[in-house]
């Protein structure tokens, strides 16, 4: 088919998608952002030491919507300062300016940072905000599209060799640390060392800062909140969720996990975009806490394979995921299991495990030209 007639007939695919996500919505708008907003209150006026203390953050919730239900804030406290700024604008205002912003942040990654240029560019932008769990995420008023939108900018950045702006895009990944636990340590077996730095450097500056403003009380809390119990449905997404299995044996094949994703970033450490991607996954396949949303950063990851592997014998499955992930699957009796997308990220793994070791993965699967320097 002719470029002229693929490309208009992607754009109404992907098009419809986009509506159809936004007319499914099934979850209370904002209650994620409410949350980080009530924390961000309870820290303005009551101290920022007090923002764990789940009481206070409840009476605010209440206070800014009256209707919302009220959820313990267990975020890190980066997540209460970034809201701060909103604070004085009327509560639904303020919602629909962090949506935008989480929106835009992601969407404006995705153009920047793309190897192609033209409508193509734009499309394939476009594309990676349609699985459900994108559009899921900006009802919550999650950071999650933020922390994807992160690692969208590392890969620019890296791929120009600009790694102390790789690593300070990552500082986005410290509004939720446990979503992309090993991106940092894949680019750091990658030899992309000044990124890692960087990246430590910020949280530095963080972890001071938050001991500066919530003191060692404030500190201990937020520790005591990380032992707790996990929110339901919490394991879903986790090797838990997936296979069933709990103690030794969920911790040995994290491990092994673990090893196989920084073993492949270092194989695959000529190029920066895959790096990240197997980082990505790696991640998601081996924290403990994981919900829909967070699979924001998975989107990410097979937007970048799908930038830095055009051939067909990638960019298909990929296609084949996107089609189960939107409204078209999603929405039917064919849905699959949200423990099931943990199958699918193994899937995209092992396919950067395989193409790391494969003497002849750079024959046919060289990245398309970059669009930019």
């Amino acid at each position: 088919m002719s470029r002229r007639l693929w490309l208009p007939a992607a754009f109404l695919v992907v098009g419809i998608a986009l509506v159809l996500d936004a007319l499914n919505r099934y979850e209370p708008i904002g209650i994620d952002f409410h949350t980080y907003l009530a924390a961000a209150v309870v820290g303005l006026h009551q101290g920022w030491a007090l923002i764990y203390d789940q009481a206070a953050v409840a009476a605010a919730q209440k206070q800014l919507v009256p209707g919302q239900i009220a959820q313990p804030f267990l975020s890190p406290p980066t997540d209460a300062w970034l809201t701060a700024p909103l604070t004085p604008l009327p509560y639904w205002l303020a919602y629909w300016t962090w949506a935008a912003v989480d929106l835009v942040a992601l969407f404006g990654a995705l153009l920047w940072a793309s190897r192609n240029s033209g409508l193509e560019r734009w499309l394939y932008a476009a594309a990676a905000l349609g699985p459900w769990w994108v559009v899921h995420a900006l009802n919550l008023g999650q950071v999650a599209p933020l922390v994807a939108a992160g690692a969208v900018l590392a890969t620019r950045f890296a791929r120009q060799r600009n790694d102390v702006a790789a690593g300070l895009a990552l500082s986005l990944l410290y509004l939720k640390p446990n979503t992309a636990l090993l991106l940092p340590f894949a680019l750091l077996v990658a030899g992309r060392y000044r990124a890692f730095a960087s990246w430590v450097g910020i949280g530095a500056v963080l972890g001071v800062a938050a001991l500066a403003s919530m003191g060692p009380d404030g500190i201990a809390a937020y520790a005591a909140q990380l032992r707790g119990t996990l929110p339901e449905g919490a394991s879903n997404l986790t090797v838990e969720g997936a296979f069933g299995v709990t103690g030794i044996a969920a911790s040995a094949l994290r491990v092994g996990i673990a090893a196989a994703a920084l073993v492949t970033a270092h194989r695959l450490r000529h190029s920066p975009g895959l790096v990240i991607a197997a980082g990505a996954i790696g991640s998601l396949l081996v924290v403990p806490y994981l919900h829909g949303s967070d699979l924001c950063l998975f989107s990410t990851a097979a937007w970048i394979v799908w930038e830095e592997r055009p051939a067909w014998a990638w960019r298909a499955p990929i296609a084949a995921g996107w089609v189960i992930a939107v409204p078209y699957v999603n929405s039917t009796s064919f849905a699959i299991r949200l423990n099931r997308w943990t199958l699918v990220e193994i899937g995209l793994m092992v396919a950067l495990a395989i193409a790391a070791w494969w003497p002849a993965r750079r024959l046919a699967t060289a990245p398309a030209s970059a669009s930019g320097p």
